[in-house]
Parts: structure tokens; C-alpha cells; sequence
């Protein structure tokens, strides 16, 4: 499975996007980290290797929901305003 992992201090949160299998702990073991989320800054920030993302999803992992529309987001194409 493909989900977030919290590494933030306290009241700080930052997170992984790592691919861990999906009965372990949130913060548990993880086997691969494939990007990072920081909804502190404005907007949020999302860096993803997408290649590496194509490739566990490939070999059957899942996206969690948030994970998800992380993915979709940060994807999607930008619309510039004229």
C-alpha cells in the first residue's frame, strides 16, 4: 500500500509518502519512500517520484484515499490564467 507516514514535530506535521505493506503501523517499516507532503506551506506542497509511484502500483499497490488525491493533484495539468 501507498500512504502517508507523519515524521513532523508536535503541531508540525510533514509527511512521507511511502510504500509499506498494509498491516504494519502507521510509522512502521516502510520499503520504499516515494515523496514527501508539507500541507504547512501555502499552497501545500507535494513532491512525488512519479516513476517509482507508476511502478508499485504496477506490481499491485494500493493508494490510500488521501494518497490518492494527492497524486491526482499533483498530476493534473496546471490552467494558467490569461
Amino acid at each position: 500500500m501507498i500512504r502517508l507516514s507523519r515524521v513532523g514535530a508536535r503541531k508540525k506535521p510533514y509527511y512521507r509518502i511511502v510504500v509499506i505493506e498494509k498491516d504494519r503501523a502507521r510509522d512502521g517499516r516502510s520499503l520504499e519512500v516515494v515523496g514527501t507532503y508539507n500541507p504547512r506551506t501555502n499552497p501545500a506542497t507535494v513532491d512525488l517520484k512519479k516513476d517509482r509511484v507508476d511502478y508499485w502500483t504496477g506490481m499491485g499497490a494500493q493508494l490510500s484515499d488521501r494518497v490518492g488525491k494527492l497524486v491526482a493533484k499533483a498530476t493534473a495539468p496546471v490552467v494558467q490564467a490569461t
